[in-house]
């Protein structure tokens, strides 16, 4: 739990045979949130938004996150202005912030998300961000692709090279993997 990650709680994947998490092409390792929540079927259209001053370099980040998402599944996204009646409200936050998730400064939780229906995305505002790869930075793409990974309904997958892997990596852009992308598959039968 000493690396940087996500914020989310892994939950037990009930996989721990050794030949099981070696061998991925015979196994799959995504997992649920508890409970399976999920955007309801008549939900395939979601908005999401930033509130009033927002630093401006996550917008493309984000529209490149959503991109890729929308790609490989029956999702669409769309910004719009009211950060209140958005569905994927996404800021940044410091510390104890309210919602009894609090962050931890440089290092260690770097954002977390609620799960569908709800809808809400933080950033840990005291971490370095960045659109892009660079050195002693976090990618916001990487790391909001991976937050809406969870917002979709997805919990941590014990694959490494998923983008859902709880671990992020400090001046790395991720991107999908097959084990995200059959994930949600899964989730949402399409």
């Amino acid at each position: 739990m000493s690396l940087p990650r996500c914020g989310v709680p892994d939950f037990n994947l009930n996989r721990s045979n050794e030949l099981y998490l070696q061998i991925p092409t015979l196994a799959s390792h995504y997992a649920f949130l508890p409970g399976n929540p999920k955007w309801p079927p008549t939900k395939r259209n979601l908005t999401y938004s930033f509130p009033p001053g927002t630093r401006t370099d996550v917008n493309g980040a984000i529209r490149h996150a959503t991109q890729i998402w929308a790609f490989v599944s029956p999702f669409r996204f769309s910004y719009i202005p009211t950060y209140v009646q958005a569905n994927i409200k996404i800021s940044f936050q410091y510390g104890d912030h309210g919602d009894d998730y609090p962050f931890d400064g440089p290092g260690g939780l770097l954002a977390h998300a609620f799960v569908p229906t709800i809808g809400i995305l933080h950033f840990d505002a005291d971490e370095r961000w960045v659109d892009g790869e660079k050195p002693g930075a976090y990618d916001l793409q990487t790391a909001g692709l991976h937050e809406l990974g969870h917002i979709l309904g997805l919990a941590h997958s014990n694959d490494h090279n998923a983008l859902m892997y709880p671990i992020i990596d400090i001046g790395v852009r991720k991107v999908l993997g097959q084990d995200d992308i059959n994930g949600l598959k899964a989730l949402y039968k399409f």
